[in-house]
């Protein structure tokens, strides 16, 4: 780490511990501030992210059963925030290994699987825990599960240094080194005060983008730190009763400017540039904000006419629209296992479907062969992908 890169000592500075076996410098964050004076194109961002975060909000609720629109939209982020950190995977791919029924083989599925159960089991916990480190870490431990990285202790704190470059970047050739594991207990602590604070001086998206930045600072794992991250922006939304579910997709906008979220985030600590980054943040929220809404919408509109098509319709059909909104790849076995129906149903169900121009075959997939079925609207209307 190149100590003449660290300008500011506004959100932190270079420490070391001569008196230990690590002697090598490492940023020490400084506690997170309860308020935040920003310039007035900084607040206009965030004042048009803030709008943004109303009116998904507004549509959320008017959703009576929001589970149905969270399946893909879920897909989606936990895909985008894998591919962050170099996972290689397709959405089509992911929700083909969700409704396969059977254990992931392929390494790359099986994270952003884990993604998955790791963001839903944390929307469940918020029914009984704040933003918590006990919250995180069961997440974390579900995240890492028998994937690449297990071993690095899931769910637990770190208890040895780290160091963040290049993937054979030494102490010394390091972009940043987070703080040393003994400072992780008082830096946390702050951290949940700061996040679980009732304070109106600092607006929600700051409050996101300061409790973001700070997590990824103090990097309290040995790996998995982006993802958690990234997933708790979702959880404290919710969290916070600004969106009703984990609605907004806010790792597609990493993803797609990766290189400058990796810059801004160390600007911060090198130059003490806090403006920037929340700028940078709050242009994100406002632009996947508005997209997730314009989604929703579409995705209700479908819904809603598929629903009236089926109307007079006594087969499984009608209970066909609800599996392929939370998945819009789906198989004769996914679709046995959701609606409790024999094969020849679920066949004849998957037939009526393509008939009336819902689903179209993909082809076989997968150990098996399985033939698999899109629901192109849906599809069409939540992925990312070209």
């Amino acid at each position: 780490m190149e100590p003449a890169a660290f300008t500011s000592d506004r959100f932190g500075g270079l420490q070391t511990r001569p008196l230990s076996s690590w002697t090598h410098p490492y940023f020490m964050p400084a506690r997170l501030p309860r308020e935040l004076p920003l310039p007035p194109s900084v607040g206009l961002a965030v004042s048009r992210a803030d709008i943004s975060l109303g009116r998904l909000s507004g549509l959320g609720q008017l959703v009576q059963d929001p589970e149905l629109l969270l399946g893909p939209s879920m897909a989606q982020e936990a895909l985008s925030s894998s591919r962050i950190e170099g996972t290689q995977a397709s959405l089509s791919d992911v929700l083909s290994a969700e409704s396969g029924g059977a254990p992931i083989v392929d390494e790359n599925l099986r994270e952003v699987d884990n993604y998955l159960r790791a963001a839903r089991e944390g929307n469940a916990l918020l029914g009984s825990l704040p933003v918590t480190q006990r919250l995180f870490c069961a997440t974390h431990a579900t995240l890492m599960s028998d994937v690449r990285g297990e071993e690095k202790a899931p769910g637990e704190l770190r208890r040895s240094p780290v160091w963040i470059g290049s993937p054979n970047a030494s102490p010394e050739s390091a972009r940043f080194i987070p703080p040393h594991q003994d400072h992780i207990p008082e830096l946390l602590a702050d951290w949940e005060s700061f996040v679980n604070e009732d304070s109106g001086t600092v607006p929600v998206v700051v409050k996101c983008a300061l409790m973001h930045y700070q997590f990824e600072t103090i990097h309290p794992f040995l790996d998995g730190n982006g993802r958690i991250g990234r997933l708790l922006i979702g959880l404290m939304l919710v969290n916070d009763g600004v969106l009703p579910a984990p609605i907004l997709h806010i790792s597609g906008f990493f993803e797609r400017h990766r290189v400058e979220y990796y810059e801004r985030l160390q600007a911060v600590r090198e130059r003490g540039e806090i403006e920037e980054w929340i700028r940078f943040f709050a242009d994100g929220v406002t632009e996947q904000a508005t997209e997730s809404a314009s989604r929703i919408t579409l995705l209700v509109q479908i819904r809603e006419r598929y629903r009236a098509e089926v109307r007079a319709d006594r087969s499984a059909l009608a209970g066909l629209v609800d599996v392929i909104f939370r998945n819009p790849v789906v198989t004769v076995g996914s679709v046995q296992r959701a609606l409790d129906v024999s094969q020849p149903t679920a066949s004849t169900v998957l037939r009526k479907a393509q008939e009336r121009g819902w689903l179209v075959s993909m082809g076989r997939w997968g150990q098996g062969g399985k033939e698999r079925w899109l629901a192109r609207e849906i599809w069409d209307a939540v992925h990312d992908e070209v």
